[in-house]
């Protein structure tokens, strides 16, 4: 059955979608259910989170496999998602779907808020499922470590949903960095508009609310700490909350850092420093402007990178050509400055009129075919958990340890995974989960 993703659902969807996911939760699986592991010619894929990101992530699944199992805790998403692919069986709790369905699947789509991307990942693969999950790979950085620690011991394939990595203009020019076409790269500046234009930072909890109908809100918080319902939490904007999202930096750090990290590695800085508009701890701030310093390395001189958000911006003298838009790229290197004119990140020009050179690259088949390809036995795909999507995940969330501390210098101990000398952030890197989560 065809289905447009931007119709109404009717109250008869929900209903239906409703009545199956409130089955699924008592009884399990309330369709047919596949039995067996064997070899897959075609993959069989369980998805979780079929809202927002989410449909897309299974819409391009299922081009490559069949789409055997479905998860969301709004059974209004999940409605869709059934009329879509009425063949899988549906769930309201991962946990459930993946002790059902284990032997009946061979990946998983993971497009959940951003606090159940670890503990679904680690239970995916450690029933020895092939693993796809949305930008950025965790909420913490051990969970980080952990997903490729696993990735690794079980030689499972892997791969975050950070598209440009495929884009071929972008790995162009991160080749051309790498090769020093343009000599050593003395600093960098990120920036994006999320936060404000996207979803409210720097607020308050809001007040106690009923919780929508078809939203199964204890299933929702899921790790984190129990709370009450409050307005705005879910569909889009927890992004801002510290228990549930990981603010700006978090939700596009793993898209507007991947040119600059494919070509340098920028991984395990030695400091990081944030000046914000301050915040309780509870919510991110409204904006946040953060320096990460990068040590000499490998013949490479050190270098510094610049993230802003909330609708700060890099000084306009450093690519006068072009209007900071929503998303920017800069890198300053020797000889020229690269900078990315469109918000996606994912073409790049040098400064003053030059070219990217023609140099060596990689070109890949799409992301999700590179994911698909890797679950079929190939070659891993680019962003694949332990060589490349955990140590982006890390640098990126390393920046909210400054915003935590809004103003000290954080220095780093990338090998004991610890701010020396500084047990308060431990909570952060190490978070702890309700019982039943991980």
């Amino acid at each position: 059955m065809s289905h447009d993703p931007n119709r109404s659902i009717t109250r008869r969807d929900v209903l239906k979608g409703a009545a199956v996911a409130g089955a699924a939760l008592v009884a399990g699986p309330v369709l047919g259910m596949p039995s067996g592991r064997e070899p897959a010619k075609r993959l069989r894929f369980g998805i979780i989170g079929v809202g927002g990101k989410g449909w897309s992530g299974m819409e391009e699944a299922a081009r490559f496999g069949d789409i055997v199992a479905l998860c969301d805790t709004d059974a209004r998403e999940l409605a869709r998602g059934i009329l879509q692919h009425p063949r899988a069986t549906a769930f309201v709790d991962y946990r459930v779907m993946l002790e059902a369905m284990k032997d009946g699947l061979d990946a998983v789509v993971i497009s959940t808020p951003d606090h159940h991307h670890g503990p679904a990942a680690v239970r995916s693969m450690k029933l020895g499922l092939h693993c796809y999950c949305e930008k950025p790979l965790t909420h913490s950085i051990s969970e980080a470590r952990l997903l490729a620690k696993i990735a690794r011991e079980k030689k499972l394939a892997t791969q975050m949903g950070n598209q440009s990595t495929s884009h071929s203009p972008m790995r162009k020019a991160a080749a051309a960095i790498s090769l020093g076409e343009f000599g050593h790269v003395k600093e960098i500046h990120l920036w994006t508009d999320r936060a404000g234009n996207w979803w409210k930072q720097g607020h308050k909890r809001p007040p106690k609310a009923n919780p929508p109908k078809e939203v199964a809100f204890d299933l929702w918080l899921g790790p984190s700490p129990e709370r009450d319902y409050g307005e705005g939490y879910h569909p889009f904007h927890w992004r801002g909350w510290w228990d549930f999202g990981t603010g700006a930096l978090g939700d596009m750090g793993c898209h507007i850092f991947n040119m600059p990290f494919m070509a340098l590695g920028c991984a395990d800085p030695v400091a990081v420093q944030a000046q914000t508009s301050g915040h309780d701890r509870d919510v991110f701030p409204e904006w946040a402007i953060v320096q990460y310093e990068f040590p000499a390395k490998d013949g490479r001189p050190a270098y510094t990178l610049h993230w802003y958000d909330g609708g700060k911006r890099p000084d306009p003298a450093l690519a006068r050509e072009f209007t900071y838009g929503e998303n920017g790229v800069i890198v300053v290197c020797e000889k020229a400055t690269i900078f990315s004119p469109d918000s996606n990140n994912m073409e790049f020009r040098v400064s003053g009129g030059g070219s990217i050179p023609e140099v060596a690259f990689e070109e890949s088949p799409g992301h999700m075919a590179e994911f698909a390809r890797a679950a079929l036995g190939g070659q891993p795909a680019r962003s694949n958990f332990p060589d490349y999507a955990g140590k982006l995940t890390e640098t990126v969330l390393l920046g909210n340890l400054a915003i935590w501390a809004d103003g000290p210098r954080v220095e780093w101990d990338a090998r004991r995974m610890r701010v020396p000398g500084k047990p308060e952030f431990d909570a952060l890197l190490r978070p702890k989960f309700r019982p039943g989560w991980m």
